[in-house]
């Protein structure tokens, strides 16, 4: 039998955790947790093979938790079971040592095939997490191979507050050629034609920020 603690801060939503997994006859919930501080302490007592953690959880979130309970019970799996899927929360689930993630909008069966997958020892993603992290694994790929001089920076900054060529000149204290020097450099760097697109594609590398 899987040994599961469900941790979710809301009642109903645990419950209906708790009775799917229950249904399953290889899985046994054997403790249910409304706070991170509580499904610590009750992963430390229980010892549970798996925690279906939540992420918004008062005292401490799931990712404290998580990576609370995986530094102290090294054995016992963490599927995150959330409806949350920004770059942040999935990153930081992930580095802080969750073996899955999945949303709560996803079929039943999907979910309990994510508890045995993830105790087999394996990563579960659902699908819209994978390719989140797969743009953000790109994006920083892509980053990382981009390189302009603090010089181009500061002009595409400028560019992105919507200054034109000679007040960027003005207040870099350079001429205008200089500037149209700057920006072809940046353009050929960023693969891009125009200012337009240097800038959106300088913001979407976070090369550079608005404001």
């Amino acid at each position: 039998m899987i040994r599961v603690l469900v941790a979710d801060d809301h009642p109903i939503v645990r419950s209906g955790i708790v009775g799917l997994l229950d249904a399953a006859d290889d899985i046994e919930v054997v403790g249910e947790a409304a706070t991170g501080r509580e499904a610590v302490d009750r992963a430390r007592a229980l010892r549970p093979d798996l925690v279906v953690m939540d992420l918004r959880m008062p005292e401490l979130d799931g990712t404290e938790a998580t990576a609370a309970i995986v530094e102290e019970l090294p054995s016992t799996r963490i599927l995150i079971l959330t409806t949350y899927e920004s770059d942040d929360h999935i990153l930081g689930a992930i580095e802080a040592g969750a073996a899955g993630y999945l949303l709560k909008a996803a079929p039943s069966e999907e979910i309990v095939a994510g508890v045995r997958a993830v105790i087999g020892g394996e990563t579960v993603l659902a699908p819209s997490i994978a390719a989140t992290l797969v743009k953000r694994m790109r994006r920083t790929e892509n980053t990382t191979s981009v390189s302009l001089s603090p010089r181009e920076l500061d002009v595409l900054r400028l560019v992105a507050a919507g200054r034109s060529n000679p007040q960027i000149a003005r207040e870099l204290f350079i001429g205008e050629a200089t500037v149209k020097t700057h920006l072809l450099h940046a353009y050929e760097k960023l693969g891009v034609s125009d200012r337009t697109q240097a800038t959106l594609r300088a913001l979407d590398l976070g090369l550079i920020t608005r404001g």
